[in-house]
């Protein structure tokens, strides 16, 4: 039998993202290892088909590689390696977006599953051999546009049926649920983002996710690994860095734009999560950026 690694010719012109013609689906790949970056998911499902990558959300450190899938249900702040890659056997692992409409309309031929209390916003597993063959499949309608309109939508919901019911499955179903408790709190990190330069009330968070404030702390930690003023921080450090490399912004006005009441403290803050301090990683990212700031996510 092909397997999906044996498809990576066809389908991956490049080393770095690879955006396929199905929408939610990309393929990523480095004939080398990289350091540690900075990074925000969206909420996805990611199979590593070779090598091996390490990913830190919060405190909690994933090791994974092929065969492992890691599921992210909300716009959690990462760190990210590519841990094992050579030219001989590059890393190479494919990206899914998750749709939550796709998988709800699944979940209704799917009662009688409930939520799991305790279940984090992430988490890794190895993929089941009915998993990975859905997997194949997909990746092998790239080599055939004229079934991709018929086919790629049941094959993609066979990928998200597997996950449903594998060990992840319960992630999957909170992302579904317009009163869940992970929606609840990816609505309180939605305003977050939309509002990063503010000054943050874990009370007003509290109210948007309609939680008391020692709940909404302790589940808005359990799902993205980070307290409401850590992840504010991130997503603070991460449009700094993006206003700064993007837009040709100065360090010193960008810190203030973001909420930053101190220049130095930005600075300190910003070296700790990217590793420079803004003008130095600025410079070094000049020759980052033409290869589509990968690995991130």
């Amino acid at each position: 039998m092909t397997t999906i690694a044996d498809l990576r010719c066809a389908v991956l012109p490049h080393a770095g993202r690879c955006d396929t013609a199905l929408p939610r689906l990309r393929i990523y790949s480095s004939a080398r290892p990289t350091e540690l970056l900075a990074t925000i998911y969206d909420p996805v499902v990611c199979l590593i088909l070779q090598g091996a990558k390490r990913t830190v959300i919060g405190d909690k450190p994933l090791e994974y590689g092929a065969g492992d899938c890691l599921v992210v249900a909300a716009e959690v702040a990462a760190m990210v390696q590519i841990s094992r890659a050579s030219s001989d056997c590059p890393y190479l692992a494919l990206n899914l977006s998750l749709d939550p409409e796709m998988i709800s309309a699944l979940l209704v031929d799917m009662a009688g599953m409930p939520e799991s209390s305790t279940t984090p916003g992430f988490s890794v597993s190895p993929a089941s051999p009915l998993l990975l063959d859905a997997w194949r499949r997909m990746v092998e309608l790239l080599d055939r546009p004229d079934e991709m309109q018929v086919m790629a939508p049941r094959v993609e919901e066979e990928v998200l049926f597997r996950l449903l019911m594998g060990p992840q499955g319960s992630i999957l179903r909170q992302i579904a649920g317009t009163d869940s408790r992970l929606w609840r709190i990816r609505r309180a990190m939605k305003w977050i983002r939309e509002h990063y330069a503010e000054r943050l009330s874990i009370g007003a968070m509290a109210n948007i996710a309609n939680m008391s404030p020692s709940v909404f702390h302790r589940r808005f930690k359990a799902v993205t690994g980070l307290s409401p003023l850590q992840y504010q921080k991130q997503v603070r450090l991460h449009e700094a860095r993006r206003q700064i490399l993007s837009e040709g912004a100065t360090a010193l006005s960008v810190g203030f734009m973001v909420g930053y009441e101190s220049a130095s403290q930005f600075s300190r803050e910003y070296k700790r999560l990217f590793g420079e301090p803004p003008r130095r990683d600025a410079s070094a990212m000049q020759f980052v950026l033409p290869v589509n700031n990968f690995p991130a996510k």
